[in-house]
């Protein structure tokens, strides 16, 4: 996929979280924690049945497709051109306003979030993404104890949607 479409995309879809704000404020619409997220909350600690070092890199990766990069990942092609970082400022900057906006919509919102459960399933979300984090970092020590070779995570892997800013 080229760079540029799929800065497009996420910018897409910061748009359309941003102006379903108000829809998540009110938990009525929420965001789906997948199920390898929800098992590293229960024990990111969990030593996988199956030492063999495809079963371990094959979690690594599944894990590597709903988390943000790792620190390991390579960073990319990146254009810092002065025309490319002013329009990705003003593409941040519109989808600020444009959340800011949505945001205003609901009086009292951090109390209709709270009433709502929409702040609990928020820290929810948080506490998966950091237990899927901390589940991944734990997969790469066993396998690097495992002697297994380390492979580094490939360079076109999509993030997840899942990352709430």
């Amino acid at each position: 996929m080229i760079v540029f479409a799929a800065g497009c995309a996420s910018r897409q879809q910061a748009l359309q979280d941003a102006a379903g704000t108000p829809l998540t404020d009110l938990n009525i619409v929420r965001q789906e924690i997948p199920a390898p997220l929800v098992q590293a909350c229960d024990n990111p600690y969990f030593l996988p049945n199956d030492l063999m070092c495809v079963s371990i890199f094959s979690e690594i990766r599944e894990l590597d497709l709903l988390l943000p990069a790792d620190f390991d990942a390579p960073k990319g092609v990146k254009d810092d051109s002065l025309l490319n970082k002013g329009s990705d400022t003003l593409a941040q900057a519109s989808v600020d306003a444009v959340k800011r906006t949505a945001s205003d919509i609901i009086p009292f919102r951090s109390w209709i979030r709270k009433l709502t459960g929409a702040q609990r399933h928020s820290d929810l979300v948080k506490r998966a993404i950091l237990a899927g984090n901390v589940r991944r970092a734990f997969l790469k020590g066993v396998a690097s104890a495992q002697r297994c070779y380390v492979e580094p995570p490939q360079e076109n892997s999509v993030p997840s949607a899942l990352v709430d800013n």
